[in-house]
């Protein structure tokens, strides 16, 4: 019997209990795993007014070397616990252990000490010699100084990821931060109030929130005054609401939102590569994140090659116990989610998919019966005017079209209101970088899928967002910039 965690606030570095609670089930057996207490207005009113304090006491009188120390010590006690954090993220989420060890886990800990690093040397203040109207000397100079108390909202996909994503930027560069965690994975965020404890870090500088958005939690955060900053990862839906919420006040936000990412296969490419880095956009995290491909378009000379391989690909996964090494695909993350996808399933059926493979729930055994499992499917034959060719599904499946030539590829690629991410197969480097420069996507791939240098930007184009993340450009949100000026020769005498 598996233990049931306590998910508790954490709050000017104490945990704290609620008087209301809900439970978490794990999403490969329905079994409970956790019982999650949910911040309440006051509670997060707690949480803001902690941040605010810590922000104008300890935090700010450290330098910035010592604040970067306490994040890489963090990342090293995350580390160093590495088996917890597995555990509770794979009964969180059903992320296979396979992902979660060797990719989910370290990069959510790594993103801290990348963070530090990139902050610890990548802005040179401008300066600039002018004079005042009586002649006089005067020295201008740029200074980046902290945005404030930053309001993180993650989403349930990667949850550590993500929570360390929105996190070491902001630390990086000086604010403080209340994060809420989805209320579908909040476990290993819970669990960082203790490492930033033992790392040193000031009380009050990271609070962890848990609940709901409307209504609750994440209503009172997105809306609370003293906010200077919210980041949010999730839905277009909710981020157009935390758009009205933060009009309660002049306050920047950053959105990272859906998207229907196209992959274009050309008749020059590696067709293995392609055929394994596409199926690995498709299916890797059961089709949920949200760089994954969902559109396909292939030149019509290997299509029917294409299909065949990645057909291959998809009926070879491995849906299986989550904590076991050779499974490839755990369940969807909650049986809400997995009704959600099941219903875009059905709707391409009747808006006349040929389904290639897939498209409905597999049999599984034992307790794994009661999970939230779907199968990978493949589809060819919709309208580009679909529904099921036009709104994200967020799950693993894929809609793959014949193409002639590579302004059709282009032209359907583009033929959609997000722009989040985009990859282009071929051996034709000069091709490749026409079509790739040409795409309307915040990231685009050539003959690679997931690659991912923290120093570049992220982020969407459309309905995918607004601002970017990463590199110099999450420091661009995260502080403010001003100007000094000093007038340096003495006033002439009266």
């Amino acid at each position: 019997m598996t233990e049931v965690r306590q998910v508790k606030n954490f709050i000017d570095g104490e945990y704290r209990v609620s008087s209301s609670t809900f439970e978490l089930p794990d999403p490969a057996t329905s079994q409970l795993v956790a019982i999650v207490h949910e911040a309440s207005a006051d509670d997060v009113d707690d949480a803001v007014t902690a941040a605010r304090r810590a922000l104008n006491g300890p935090w700010a009188r450290m330098s910035m070397a010592d604040r970067h120390e306490l994040m890489r010590k963090a990342c090293d006690l995350i580390l160093s616990r590495k088996d917890e954090f597995v555990a509770a993220e794979i009964a969180d989420s059903g992320h296979p252990i396979s992902a979660v060890s060797n990719i989910e886990i370290p990069r959510g800990a790594q993103q801290l000490r990348a963070f530090a690093d990139i902050a610890s040397g990548h802005y040179e203040p401008e300066t600039f010699e002018t004079q005042t109207p009586d002649g006089r000397q005067a020295h201008n100079y740029t200074q980046r100084v902290p945005k404030g108390v930053i309001a993180a909202i993650c989403p349930w996909n990667l949850p550590l990821i993500m929570a360390t994503w929105k996190l070491a930027p902001a630390l990086a560069w000086g604010n403080t931060v209340v994060l809420k965690p989805s209320e579908e994975t909040p476990s290993t965020a819970s669990m960082l109030g203790k490492i930033f404890n033992e790392a040193g870090f000031p009380a009050g500088v990271i609070n962890i929130v848990n609940g709901f958005g409307m209504d609750s939690t994440g209503e009172f955060l997105t809306r609370h005054p003293d906010v200077d900053a919210i980041n949010f990862t999730g839905e277009t839906v909710t981020g157009t609401a935390i758009m009205q919420a933060a009009a309660v006040g002049i306050r920047d936000v950053s959105l990272e939102l859906g998207g229907k990412n196209a992959a274009i296969i050309l008749d020059d490419c590696n067709l293995d590569a392609a055929v394994a880095g596409t199926a690995a956009s498709v299916f890797y995290n059961c089709g949920q994140i949200c760089l994954g491909t969902e559109r396909v378009y292939v030149s019509r000379s290997i299509f029917d090659e294409f299909v065949a391989q990645l057909k291959r690909r998809a009926e070879g996964q491995i849906l299986g116990d989550p904590r076991l090494p050779d499974t490839t695909m755990g369940p969807l993350v909650s049986h809400e989610h997995r009704e959600k996808v099941l219903q875009c399933y059905r709707r391409a059926a009747t808006e006349g998919a040929e389904v290639i493979t897939g498209g409905g729930v597999p049999e599984m055994e034992d307790d794994l019966a009661r999970g939230a499992w779907i199968q990978p499917t493949i589809w060819t034959g919709l309208p580009e005017n679909s529904r099921s060719v036009r709104e994200e599904i967020f799950g693993p499946c894929c809609h793959v079209v014949p193409i002639d030539d590579d302004e059709a590829a282009i032209e359907l690629a583009n033929d959609t209101r997000y722009g989040l991410a985009a990859t282009v197969w071929s051996a034709d480097t000069k091709r490749a970088r026409t079509l790739a420069e040409r795409l309307n996507a915040g990231v685009c791939w050539i003959n690679g899928w997931m690659i991912r240098d923290l120093r570049t930007p992220f982020g969407g184009f459309g309905e995918s967002g607004i601002g970017r993340e990463g590199g110099a450009h999450a420091m661009e949100f995260h502080t403010e910039l001003k100007n000094i000026c000093q007038v340096l020769d003495p006033p002439a005498d009266s």
